[in-house]
């Protein structure tokens, strides 16, 4: 009896600038990605999920033997942008029907108070070359528009115009914050690069 054939689950062609040539390789970066946005491996593989679903429909519209990881890594950020303000809304109407619930049961002379839910460079040598859970932890603890930048050069290694279309922000903007972004990182791991000799301690 002969082995049975794997299922083909989808219609698209699998030969020089398929879905599965192009797209699929690349899972692995897009989680990465996906996780230092989100903070969260459960969250991470929705968004990946919700990514690649995305990018599938419209295949059409991606230029086939162009980079398709920042391609990719546009479509996770916008879906992850756009899961962020449905969540935001959705807090706010949680609160003010809290609110709502619970002004019978507060005096009138007092206010109620509610919480709303919160490319070759030697510097990204540098950084390559520490990455552990520390370098994540310390990546993870940067303000958003900052750890964005950081892990689309050092870990994901887009260039300057690939981020900039990623993140849909001036070419200046990116330097900058990646500039920025850098700066923040390195205050936090001095003390693990002096360990490890990659820089010497500053005298007092």
């Amino acid at each position: 009896m002969g082995r049975a054939e794997r299922p083909v689950t989808t219609t698209e062609p699998t030969g020089a600038g398929s879905f599965e040539q192009e797209a699929l390789p690349h899972l692995d970066a897009v989680y990465r990605f996906a996780l230092r946005l989100t903070g969260s491996t459960s969250d991470a593989e929705d968004l990946v999920q919700e990514t690649y679903l995305r990018a599938y429909r419209a295949w059409d519209q991606y230029t086939p033997g162009t980079r398709a990881k920042s391609w990719l890594f546009t479509i996770c950020r916008n879906a992850y942008l756009r899961q962020r303000e449905r969540d935001t809304r959705r807090d706010q109407l949680v609160a003010r029907a809290a609110a709502q619930e619970d002004d019978s049961n507060v005096p009138h002379n007092e206010t109620p108070v509610f919480a709303g839910r919160p490319h070759y460079d030697p510097e990204g040598d540098f950084y390559r070359s520490l990455v552990d859970e520390r370098i994540f932890e310390a990546i993870d603890s940067l303000p958003p528009e900052f750890r964005e930048v950081v892990v689309l050069s050092d870990l994901e290694d887009l260039s300057y115009q690939e981020m900039a279309r990623v993140l849909d922000a001036p070419l200046g903007t990116v330097k900058s914050r990646l500039f920025r972004g850098r700066k923040l990182l390195q205050e936090r791991l001095y003390h693990l690069a002096v360990e490890a000799g990659y820089i010497r301690e500053r005298q007092p």
